[in-house]
């Protein structure tokens, strides 16, 4: 119960809910999905997402439903735009926690659920609000319960129908991959294991009609609304971002690699020592957990985005949780193994290389900051936010070796805490490296004090989408639409030239106005400013953003 408590409980409570914000909101990913529901709330259209007031259906609207919520009970601030996602996060600990279980038992269970939840790139991604984790929670909770359902030989329908459910809540995330991966994976993993009936099973009449009941009803009437939704969906928006470089996200087909491999630090380098503590017991493992399926499911993941022509770091985060728990049952058997005593200080060297490299590289990362030339943090401001997860590493080289080779338990349960305390401070320096040029933070407190009541401020060159959710304000933007092309088209004449403005217009604009207030980013903008309007005068900066003044 003890173990339950920590693994499921408190240091998920700790890295997922607690710390959410310690940090203010990224620019453009996490102002973005918090200004749609904060215009949700102030506007009452809950089926046309908005994104700085024009209309935005790149995705659908599941989690922006869920945070417009926690903006109605906490309101709107970095806690509750995170809440959502990190709930999300913390459901994927449990769902591996009862996967591990299955498996292979309680212990099993516990240590996949710990390793996920200290995986660098969970504890990243989820605190973070974009939309991946949440998609993840439901395409693996289906996924998972197709599983249980085949392997209960069909006798519980409750699985094949919370199948169809997940599939459902997948699909209202983020559109058509939440219906394809989860059939995909488990058609793929029958088909490997020549269960060729059971992919028929999986098709089921009451299930269909659950999933249409929960995802066709926002279909109906954001297509009642918007005329052309079909289209731009589910052909521009899902089948051509995948397939061509429209979105301009491509890489390398081994892209994902890497990303893998930092993803699932600190783990991964003690995976060495592990795979050799359980070497006399690989059929006991192979035995315990249907390694075809957790390999089918993290293979086909990484080879879907890998071939894509569309590639981000968090679209490979399903494939996390089968990792997860192929670690945790290696690391099972691992711990319950003897410590050899005959075993070399040169032996005992080499099985921890890995684990001495990647401390070495984490506390050199550490120390650049103050070092580099662009973004450089004072070092009398950096020195103390780093001083604890210097030491966490310095720790986590020794300690939980030490601590089995003189007990011989205590390791896992040694490295976990050290990970999770590493993790967790981590917050606060990376808050303070990334905040004056990643969040809009800075700037809109900056206008509060900077700008005068009621006067209008424009956005020259770039679109900071926290500036409008920080301060309640509705900021015309110049030269900088990207994304928002689609609901610009179908503004009003005179709303879209007020609104979004060209370079050209911007100054026209000025030299009748006389006088009008900016914000930009980098010193080239000023520069650029500058050449066309030589009394500019800067107001605020911090080096990344300015707050200008522009006297025509």
């Amino acid at each position: 119960m003890k173990a339950r408590i920590l693994f499921l409980f408190i240091v998920p409570l700790f890295l997922y809910v607690i710390l959410l914000p310690a940090m203010p909101l990224m620019e453009p990913d996490e102002a973005r999905y918090s200004d749609i529901p904060s215009l949700m709330n102030s506007t009452g259209d809950y089926i046309t997402p908005h994104l700085h007031h024009v209309i935005y259906l790149e995705k659908p609207p599941l989690s922006y439903w869920a945070t417009a919520l926690s903006f109605k009970i906490f309101g709107e601030n970095d806690f509750s735009s995170r809440l959502f996602v990190g709930l999300c996060a913390w459901g994927c600990i449990i769902l591996v926690y009862f996967m591990g279980i299955f498996f292979a038992g309680e212990k099993t269970g516990l240590y996949s659920a710990g390793v996920l939840s200290t995986f660098l790139y969970h504890a990243a991604i989820g605190r973070i609000n974009i939309l991946d984790i949440p998609l993840a929670f439901f395409v693996c909770l289906a996924t998972w319960a197709g599983y249980r359902y085949i392997k209960g030989n069909h006798q519980k329908k409750i699985w094949v129908y919370l199948l169809y459910i997940a599939s459902a809540l997948a699909f209202l995330t983020k559109g058509l991959i939440g219906i394809v991966f989860p059939f995909a994976i488990l058609v793929l993993w029958l088909i490997i294991c020549k269960k060729w009936r059971d992919i028929l099973r999986l098709f089921s009449p009451g299930g269909i009609l659950i999933f249409l009941a929960i995802s066709c009803p926002w279909i109906i009437l954001v297509q009642k609304a918007n005329k052309d939704f079909l289209w731009f969906f589910f052909i521009h928006e899902q089948f051509l971002r995948y397939a061509t470089d429209i979105s301009r996200k491509s890489g390398p087909f081994y892209y994902y690699i890497p990303i893998i491999i930092l993803g699932t630090l600190p783990w991964c380098a003690f995976l060495f020592q592990a795979i050799r503590g359980v070497s006399g017991k690989t059929t006991r493992l192979w035995q315990q957990i249907d390694i075809r399926f957790l390999l089918t499911w993290a293979i086909f993941i990484f080879l879907f985005f890998s071939v894509s022509s569309s590639k981000l770091i968090p679209y490979i985060t399903p494939a996390f949780l089968p990792i997860a728990v192929i670690f945790g049952h290696f690391f099972q058997l691992y711990e319950s193994r003897e410590i050899v005593q005959e075993e070399t200080m040169g032996k005992r060297v080499l099985l921890h290389s890995p684990v001495i490299l990647t401390s070495c590289l984490f506390i050199i990362a550490l120390c650049i900051p103050p070092f580099l030339k662009k973004h450089a943090v004072a070092g009398s401001e950096w020195i103390p936010l780093v001083m604890l997860p210097i030491l966490l590493q310095v720790l986590i080289i020794f300690l939980p070796d030490i601590i089995k080779r003189k007990w011989n338990k205590g390791w896992f349960l040694t490295v976990y805490l050290l990970a999770a305390l590493f993790l967790g401070s981590l917050v606060f320096p990376a808050s303070h490296f990334l905040t004056p040029y990643k969040s809009a933070y800075p700037v809109s407190q900056a206008i509060k004090t900077s700008i005068p009541a009621g006067q209008e401020l424009y956005q020259y060159g770039i679109n900071l989408y926290g500036i409008d959710f920080y301060n309640k304000i509705r900021t015309p933007v110049v030269d900088d639409f990207g994304e928002l092309n689609y609901g610009i088209r179908r503004l009003p004449p005179d709303e879209r030239s007020r609104y979004f403005l060209s370079s050209e217009k911007f100054f026209e604009l000025c030299k009748e106005k006389g006088d009008i207030y900016c914000v930009t980013k980098y010193s080239r903008r000023v520069e650029e400013l500058q050449k066309v309007i030589p009394k500019l005068e800067i107001i605020w900066d911090n080096g990344a953003y300015f707050i200008l003044r522009l006297h025509c």
